[in-house]
């Protein structure tokens, strides 16, 4: 298998294991994803082989994090402060 199939297969796990969790991908671009439940939301960033999570419900987070854990081989690297060289505040 090459290298660019190895890359593909694991990004077509991703998607379809995230979409089974109630997450939609973005039309606009593929590498983020949102999942809307009333007022809550949560938004998934893929860059590479990161995953930021950005939402407005801290058991909404927890929940998507412990879900990922039981699905893939991941650490949490906890808050994030810096993004692509852009300080988050």
């Amino acid at each position: 298998m090459s290298f660019g199939l190895d890359k593909i297969l694991v990004w077509n796990k991703f998607h379809q294991v995230i979409l089974s969790f109630g997450f939609e991908m973005n039309l606009i671009d593929d590498c983020v994803y949102h999942k809307f439940s009333g007022s809550k939301y949560i938004f998934l960033v893929l860059y590479v082989d990161d995953i930021l999570l950005a939402t407005n419900d801290i058991g909404m987070l927890h929940e998507t994090k412990i879900f990922l854990s039981r699905n893939f081989e991941m650490k949490d690297l906890g808050d994030t402060s810096f993004l692509l060289g852009i300080q988050i505040h």
